[in-house]
């Protein structure tokens, strides 16, 4: 059916935003007759519109505390009679049921309800919609013949379409209706079953179900933006954000999708892939720190007792990488960390995201109209959980992060670090998170001046690091040696241990539970390095 003409509409929302004009255009326009329920109802004929009640129109009253009001056959068999059948047609007719054209209805607000800190289970259970979602699917089911309307902003074209088309609307309209019906119901019902599941595990499941994945995941995620175009521009590409009802799952507290875009250009898929790096690798720091970041690898990393002072010792690291990075802080951005990046370095900088800005760093920023300027609103935790996607299908696991107790911590070697030593092992612990492995950072004064990235070796990605660690001590003038290292994994051979060693490495930190542990042990000794073993490893492929 092409152009079905609109003669009867049951409304009945929770958003009431636009429906007051809506139906009093679908009745003033159109003669429709406006079937309604309880508040909506109220509203409507406040408004002067003239309203069937549902239980005048059913023959029921509304029961059990709303829970029971338009579960009716006159209500679905008008929504589901099929018009172009007759057996249907007779049969609607032989029990009184008149067909119902358009279907206005939006839901029960659970996600607003749950996401209250005093709700309670009843609570939750009550706000569970059940007869707004049937009659969303049984209108959307017969699209053929039915219009239905669960979004406020289709209102406008719902009543375009009929004034271009003698009341009607197009069967091209209604499949687009549709369609929205079948993804927010979905979406409702995941949003339900997730925190179901999370009421499920508090109550009855095991302490040690805590970090284990669910057998099932839902998911919905909202468009965004479309982006120029992807790693490469021959790829099509956009960004999505974790609809509200899943953002425990995917977002953090203050995500980067999520964090106001105060200036400049959009930004790339490239730029939210070393963004988010950035971001979630700042934040491991309690203390002030600034992470520069390129192609998905820390090329300066720093904490001090302020954040400027930290963002010159992460360029220190490696002036020539930082060019073209992605600056990170977990401190409010004053003016004189603008400064020094855009005048005394004359940095060249993709993006730069913290917490907040001062008003001043804003206004010398904004002499840099294409900088993109990202603010979050605080730090935070990370998010529960991170997705990739495979052929196929998707990897998930739990966020990686830092969360060792370093009294756990245990030291094999003669020589033991000292609380200066340990201090540092735990910086460079951090930053080595960050790091692609094969990951090695060397470290020293919190600064992490040699990063070995993505070797197919340790033994390449040592030498690299400490290579880089030796020049970044040249350009800054200080002593080389005295270094931190930290690995991301054990030490395969005690080659690893002999390359850094050479360098100037006098303490280690890395996971431990190699076969051959005691011969990097053994090379320590020979070398009076102290080598801690953390029990934990941390790729970052």
């Amino acid at each position: 059916m092409p152009n079905t003409p609109i003669k009867r509409a049951l409304v009945s929302v929770t958003d009431k935003t636009g429906v007051v004009d809506f139906v009093k255009a679908l009745e003033d326009e159109f003669g429709v007759e406006v079937i309604s329920t309880g508040g909506t109802a109220r509203v409507l004929e406040e408004a002067g519109v003239h309203v069937i009640p549902i239980e005048q129109y059913t023959g029921f009253p509304e029961m059990m505390d709303g829970r029971v009001k338009t579960l009716h056959p006159k209500v679905h068999g008008g929504l589901l009679a099929r018009r172009d059948d007759p057996k249907h047609m007779a049969e609607a007719a032989e029990h009184g049921i008149g067909m119902i054209d358009l279907v206005c209805v939006n839901l029960y607000e659970f996600e607003k309800t749950v996401a209250k800190p005093d709700v309670t289970f009843a609570d939750a259970i009550e706000h569970i919609d059940i007869g707004g979602p049937s009659m969303l699917r049984s209108a959307a089911k017969n699209a053929d013949s039915v219009t239905v309307v669960s979004d406020p902003a289709d209102y406008d074209e719902v009543l375009e379409e009929m004034r271009d088309n003698d009341g009607c609307t197009t069967l091209e309209l209604r499949r687009f209706l549709q369609l929205k019906v079948y993804e927010t119901t979905a979406c409702y019902d995941a949003a339900i079953a997730n925190w179901l599941a999370d009421r499920y595990d508090a109550e009855f499941g095991e302490p040690e179900d805590e970090g284990a994945t669910p057998d099932e995941f839902g998911l919905y995620l909202e468009k965004v933006q479309d982006l120029r175009y992807g790693e490469n521009p021959q790829q099509t590409a956009a960004v999505y954000r974790f609809a509200d009802e899943f953002a425990d799952l995917g977002s953090s507290e203050h995500p980067l999708v999520g964090a106001e875009q105060i200036q400049g250009k959009p930004l790339s898929y490239n730029n939210f892939l070393d963004a988010d790096a950035a971001w979630n690798l700042v934040r491991e720091f309690e203390e002030p720190a600034c992470v520069i970041l390129k192609h998905q690898n820390p090329c300066g990393s720093a904490v001090a007792d302020d954040v400027t002072a930290a963002y010159d010792r992460a360029f220190a690291c490696d002036p020539k990488s930082a060019f073209g990075g992605i600056i990170a802080c977990n401190r409010e951005v004053p003016y004189e960390l603008v400064e020094h990046f855009a005048d005394e370095n004359k940095q060249f900088v993709e993006v730069i995201i913290a917490p907040s800005f001062s008003a001043d760093a804003l206004e010398r920023m904004a002499r840099r109209p294409n900088l993109r300027v990202l603010a979050t609103g605080g730090t935070g935790s990370h998010a529960r959980y991170e997705l990739r996607s495979i052929d196929g299908g998707v990897l998930l696991q739990n966020v990686d992060s830092v969360s060792e107790d370093p009294e756990t911590f245990t030291c094999p070697t003669e020589r033991k670090p000292t609380p200066e030593e340990m201090d540092e092992l735990m910086f460079a612990w951090r930053v080595c998170k960050g790091v692609k492995s094969n990951a090695i950072l060397v470290s020293k004064g919190k600064a992490g001046i040699g990063m070995g990235p993505g070797q197919p070796n340790r033994v390449d990605s040592a030498l690299l690091a400490c290579q880089r660690a030796d020049e970044a001590c040249d350009r800054m003038g200080v002593e080389k040696g005295g270094y931190a290292c930290a690995s991301d994994a054990f030490f395969p051979f005690r080659d690893n241990v002999d390359v850094l060693a050479e360098h100037g490495v006098t303490c280690i930190i890395q996971p431990g539970g190699s076969k051959r542990d005691d011969e990097s042990i053994q090379a320590c000794n020979e070398h009076g390095i102290a080598m801690v073993f953390t029990g934990a490893r941390h790729f970052r492929h």
